[in-house]
């Protein structure tokens, strides 16, 4: 089947702000970008955005509503599950969960069970589907693991994708040293251990020339040893989650359970710093870190809820803030959103050009919204944007061609 849409804004590569036009799809992929006049059979987007679908790198569940809500049409969907996907046939199951609406990237266990310990089949997964590899939400405390890990994911060509905190200083912490800490007697740990554990592994990668994405980088100093090993030319990349773009640790005040993340709200300079490394390019990748949670997890002491937030609903409408306040363009955004994952995972998608799959959604930049919590479609609707008005909503999405969303 074919799919045409016309009278759009279309995002397209190398271009700052929308342009008008039209796209269409022969098929599962894209076959023309621009001006398509006089085609019958057309969808009318009557001046949305027309954009590329979003690709969340690293959700902990998959929630195809949620997802379809938001505008992602692909998920990668990190490792640790319950089995973990430590095992080619667990991660072929993944990699089928989510047909025919949604695009499932499962990342491979870096280690058996995700114990940090014995390296998983990585070649094998691969075969199987698997699209990276994971640490899962633990560091791997054993260097020698972690470059025998680099050596393999090089020499196969795949990222690894890591969790970045020295757990010999955050312990059982749920909380950045600070003000904030102290005053409500929480355990907490140096905004140090992060920058340490990114560096070691920076180390590591320039040793074995392995691809390595650190999935969230939330403070100044780390962010500065990704930088430099950047200009250092090592194929380093990195993402954040809206929560660390917008929200410093005084979220945590009342012992908001919601606002109880891994890794945890950082202080207001590093949360200027990540803002600020979103602008320069030094953050390539902005996701959801989706990760629902029900009463269960989160109505506990703030040290006994389980950390993560329900994130896929409001990704899209959270990252459009930064344009308004011109943090980044609209074009940049989506090389953020979409295409930047889509180059890490390998996958010809996250962008609107001619032989790219035509994972398509359309928007409204302006519609205005309210995050509700307990009207999220996710599992659970644990957010710290609870009650927070949005712009931004996703109207139709398709997925290889095909709509598999509408907004009614």
């Amino acid at each position: 089947m074919n799919l045409t849409i016309t009278n759009g804004q279309l995002i397209l590569p190398g271009q700052d702000a929308p342009v008008s036009g039209g796209i269409q799809a022969d098929g599962d992929t894209i076959s023309a970008v621009g001006d398509i006049t006089d085609i019958k059979d057309t969808v009318d987007a009557k001046g949305a955005i027309i954009a590329p679908g979003i690709i969340d790198l690293g959700v902990f569940a998959i929630d195809k509503p949620a997802f379809h809500f938001g505008g992602i049409t692909r998920a990668a969907l990190m490792p640790d599950q319950s089995p973990p996907l430590d095992y080619p046939a667990r991660v072929r199951f993944a990699a089928y969960s989510g047909k025919p609406d949604l695009w499932v990237h499962p990342l491979g266990a870096a280690t058996i069970g995700l114990n940090g310990s014995e390296m998983a089949e990585i070649a094998l997964m691969q075969d199987a589907g698997a699209k990276a590899i994971g640490t899962g939400r633990t560091w791997i405390t054993d260097s020698g693991m972690m470059r025998r890990l680099m050596q393999y994911c090089a020499a196969l060509n795949l990222a690894l994708v890591v969790h970045s905190e020295d757990s010999g200083l955050t312990g059982n912490a749920v909380a950045t040293d600070g003000e904030m800490a102290t005053r409500l007697g929480l355990a907490s740990a140096p905004a140090e251990a992060e920058a340490i554990a990114v560096a070691r592994d920076i180390e590591l990668a320039r040793m074995t020339g392995a691809k390595v994405h650190f999935r969230q980088v939330t403070t100044k100093a780390a962010l500065e040893h990704v930088r430099r090993a950047k200009s250092d030319g090592l194929a380093i990349t990195c993402g954040v989650t809206p929560a660390h773009l917008f929200l410093s640790d005084i979220a945590i005040g009342n012992f908001r359970t919601f606002a109880r993340l891994s890794p945890p709200l950082r202080s207001e300079t590093d949360r200027q710093a990540c803002l600020a490394a979103v602008a320069d390019g030094t953050i390539d990748v902005i996701s959801s870190g989706h990760d629902p949670r029900g009463a269960e997890d989160k109505r506990l002491p703030f040290a006994d809820a389980a950390p993560g937030m329900a994130g896929a609903e409001s990704l899209l409408a959270l990252s459009l803030g930064l344009v308004r306040d011109g943090c980044v363009s609209m074009g940049r955004l989506f090389d953020l959103l979409s295409a930047n994952p889509a180059k890490i995972l390998g996958v010809s998608a996250g962008s609107l050009a001619k032989d790219i799959a035509a994972d398509i959604i359309l928007f409204n930049a302006d519609d205005p919204w309210q995050i509700h919590s307990d009207k999220m479609l996710a599992h659970g609707g644990n957010t710290p944007f609870d009650g927070m008005p949005v712009q931004g909503k996703v109207t139709t999405v398709y997925k290889g061609g095909q709509q598999v969303y509408q907004d009614n």
